[in-house]
């Protein structure tokens, strides 16, 4: 691979993982609604 190969890799890599994080929290947030409204 070449170097700018190697550095889009990283930048792939480091926006896949900010995504991952992303969707992480909105699923914890939409679980804690689905929570609320059956308490109501």
């Amino acid at each position: 691979m070449e170097t700018l190969d190697i550095k889009r890799l990283k930048e792939l890599e480091a926006e896949n993982r900010k995504l991952k994080q992303m969707l992480a929290e909105l699923c914890f947030k939409s679980l804690l609604q689905e929570e609320f409204i059956k308490m109501f």
